[in-house]
């Protein structure tokens, strides 16, 4: 019986993150990566972590899946938010100010200190 229940949170908390991740976006039509990552890394800790709370220590999935859920979240959103950084395209105006836009569109770009360039 514990392990048919241990079985269906698993699926679960896989399918919350999958379903999570489907919908990031930035919000302009392209992929919000740090989200998208964080959910599938929220997902994937999870399961690993309800997998080794059943099989260590006390036996509670539950707590190891919180744990791993918070652990695979964090690392994905990091991960996630690297390569956010890097759809980034950055340029110079011809006063030497820095900008950025995303994946080269010039109607989504932002100063330096997040302010958005008209």
């Amino acid at each position: 019986m514990k392990e048919l229940t241990m079985k269906k949170a698993i699926i679960a908390i896989a399918a919350a993150g999958l379903m999570a991740s489907a919908c990031a976006s930035d919000g302009y039509g392209g992929p919000n990566e740090t989200v998208r990552q964080g959910a599938i890394g929220a997902g994937i800790g999870a399961v690993a972590g309800a997998i080794i709370g059943n099989n260590v220590g006390n036996g509670n999935a539950g707590t190891g899946a919180a744990i791993g859920a918070v652990v695979g979240g964090a690392a994905g959103a990091i991960r996630g938010s690297s390569q956010d950084r890097a759809n980034q395209r950055r340029y110079t105006d011809n006063q030497g100010r820095y900008y950025y836009c995303y994946d080269g569109r010039q109607d989504e770009c932002y100063w330096e200190n997040g302010q958005r360039r008209y």
